[in-house]
């Protein structure tokens, strides 16, 4: 009994260390699973709670390693190494629970505003501490208070309480010392690794669920961040996520998915010419990126009708009812919409460091064929890297805050949008007097969170109630703006002769329980001044066919690496894509196949419509044998989309 006593007093602080780590992620698991209960059938509890239980001891025994290795070094160490290692081992216990305590309190804002545990977006946010900050402060102060008071109040707890290390009884010769040091490290490696298998412990190993809210929820906070790290670290190949197939059958596929006929280029395998179906004079090109604006609230998409003037330019101009994003940030619709890239499990390419030069986009082949090029964007553009990525890839103007003459009203992501867009008209008759073909892409931001907009002649009601009136707000405001502007520019000498695209990048939010809620990525895009204005085209489209139709009605016949269609002609499929997480869908007319980690298959049927979705019955799989082959063609799209960045073939030249 003497002999245990001695050891816990040795080494006390590192099973309170481990102890500590349980209790918070066990209690705020209970906790959100507790707030999601209605998404959680209570006959999956067991396998949150011991998926969990497997989780917590991984992560809490990765983070007690190293404070073994401190700990025990103070045993062998000198008087005065034992003391500051005694420090070193304090001061690391402290600032970690403290950390998951504060990645914890974070967590339920973060699955209110993302439907998912933080994972990659919160340390893509975190890298901009400027506009994250101020986005806080903005409209978010109370969370930031709650997450800052209950980690500091940990900190305080643990300053005052936290058992300090005793080794100066430990004796480094004694058999009893060197067998627990040799144990403790053994017990926690197994545990580190959660899996006596040749692989360590992993989410597909615990995940039970086809909805990613409860799947995340098997998970901590601190694991699903440290994760993400890691996976970002080394990015994701979709063929370690879904499976794979032969390189040539995927191009295959792809070739004709995209049902191009000339592919004369092997080192390239999707570059190919798309004739034109505008064959007179060359038109100026300008793209209107709407921050997070979701079909859910346009008026002529059967949504709550807040945007009035979306809502008047879908009867002037083409207007599509059934265009689905293909992600759920910014970037990703950067993405589509300027490089008509498939979306993939990675990063967008906006971020990753292979695609930085000698990537394709609208801008590089409109740039090799005499045209200005430009970006416009109220808030600083070194965000999300797009500055670094645009200027690499055919872009040769940028325009972003600092280029904002007096603007009226500057929010936490920077000008606002009726400023923006006095600047962008500014620009656009600059360019127009160049007598030069031009293309500007313009990107909105009022629409962002905290939704921080000056005031301006609402059109909501005045008893207007929703479940986020701020956002509502936010919403409308964006639209007034933007009707403001294009009632301005059809007074401008540019007009005549530009084709204009107003298109979201993403919805506001994605929810829902299915593996990927399709009906979150329902978005409008309207284009305008084209031979198909006044039509409102009800096909299923995705935001990788937007590109492809934009060369086609300004007349360009380059030859490019995408692989969306053109809308100016008909086909016999109509299919949308996208990513949501580790997710990725695949709809062909009402067919729905969605690849998940571990080679795992979700088949079922999208009412695009009505925007129902369901799953099919697994013993109806085997009589359906058309969902079994769209299994393949939706492979092969994300299989080329890691492919063709790794191998850079999407280019419109060989290295």
């Amino acid at each position: 009994m003497r002999v245990f006593s001695q050891y816990f007093n040795q080494f006390k602080s590192i099973i309170t260390f481990f102890s500590l780590l349980l209790i918070i992620f066990t209690l705020s698991r209970l906790g959100l699973a507790a707030w999601q209960i209605e998404r959680l059938p209570l006959n999956k509890v067991g396998h949150l709670l011991l998926g969990g239980i497997r989780i917590d001891l991984s992560t809490a025994a990765y983070l007690t390693l190293p404070l073994c290795i401190v700990t025990y070094s103070a045993i062998w160490g000198s008087t005065k190494c034992k003391a500051w290692l005694k420090t070193l081992s304090r001061a690391y216990s402290i600032s970690i629970i403290s950390l998951a305590v504060l990645v914890e309190a974070a967590t339920p804002a973060f699955i209110n505003q993302y439907d998912v545990r933080p994972n990659r977006l919160f340390i893509e946010y975190i890298t901009y501490p400027q506009e994250v900050f101020s986005m806080l402060l903005s409209g978010h102060l109370f969370t930031l208070i709650i997450t800052l008071f209950s980690a500091a109040a940990t900190f305080y707890c643990l300053l005052r309480f936290y058992p300090k290390t005793n080794n100066a009884s430990a004796d480094a010769s004694g058999v009893v010392t060197n067998v627990a040091i040799l144990l403790s490290v053994l017990i926690l490696f197994i545990a580190a690794r959660g899996t006596f298998s040749h692989r360590p412990l992993n989410p597909a190993l615990v995940y039970f669920s086809n909805d990613t809210l409860i799947n995340s929820l098997v998970l901590n906070s601190t694991y699903s961040v440290a994760f993400a790290a890691k996976n970002m670290a080394n990015e994701k190949s979709a063929a370690s996520l879904y499976g794979n197939l032969d390189k040539q059958q995927i191009i295959n596929l792809i070739r004709a998915a995209s049902f191009r006929n000339q592919f004369d280029n092997d080192a390239l395998p999707t570059l190919a010419i798309n004739p034109a179906y505008n064959t007179d004079k060359r038109k100026n090109l300008v793209i209107i990126l709407e921050e997070s604006l979701g079909a859910r609230f346009v008026g002529k998409l059967n949504g709550v009708g807040i945007t009035p003037e979306l809502d008047k330019l879908y009867e002037q101009g083409w207007g599509f009812t059934q265009l689905y994003a293909t992600g759920t940030r910014s970037v990703r619709g950067i993405e589509a919409v300027i490089t008509g890239f498939l979306p993939s499990p990675s990063r967008s390419v906006v971020k990753l460091s292979k695609s930085q030069q000698q990537f394709f986009t609208l801008a590089d082949v409109l740039a090799a064929e005499g045209y200005n090029t430009q970006f416009i964007y109220g808030g600083e553009s070194h965000f999300d890297n797009m500055k670094s990525f645009f200027l690499g890839n055919g872009f040769t103007d940028i325009v972003d805050f600092k280029d904002i003459e007096n603007p009226s009203y500057v929010a936490s992501w920077g000008a606002s949008d009726e400023d923006l867009f006095n600047q962008a008209d500014k620009e656009l008759v600059a360019l127009q007097q160049q007598k030069h073909p031009f293309f500007s892409l313009i990107f909105s931001s009022s629409n962002h969170d905290p939704f921080d907009i000056p005031s301006y002649p609402s059109s909501l009601a005045k008893d207007y109630s929703s479940d986020n009136v701020k956002r509502d707000k936010a919403i409308n405001y964006a639209d007034y703006a933007l009707g403001k502007f294009i009632a301005k520019a059809k007074t401008q000498p540019y007009w005549q002769d530009t084709v204009f695209l107003i298109v979201a990048d993403h919805d506001v939010r994605v929810y829902g329980s299915e593996p990927v809620p399709i009906k979150s990525f329902h978005i409008p895009a309207v284009i305008l001044n084209s031979d198909f204005d006044h039509r409102l085209d009800q096909r299923l489209v995705s935001q990788i066919d937007l590109p492809v139709t934009l060369l086609s009605l300004i007349g360009s016949s380059a030859a490019t690496p995408m692989t969306g269609l053109d809308l100016t002609k008909q086909y016999p499929i109509q299919r949308a894509m996208m990513q949501y997480y580790d997710n990725f869908a695949y709809i062909e007319n009402e067919q729905v196949v969605i690849l998940m980690p571990g080679g795992k298959v979700s088949y079922g049927y999208y009412d695009a419509k009505h925007k129902v979705q369901r799953e099919q019955d697994q013993s109806e799989l085997g009589k359906n044998a058309d969902l079994i082959k769209l299994k393949d063609k939706a492979l092969a799209h994300v299989l080329f989309s890691s492919m063709a960045y790794q191998q850079q073939l999407f280019r419109r030249s060989v290295l």
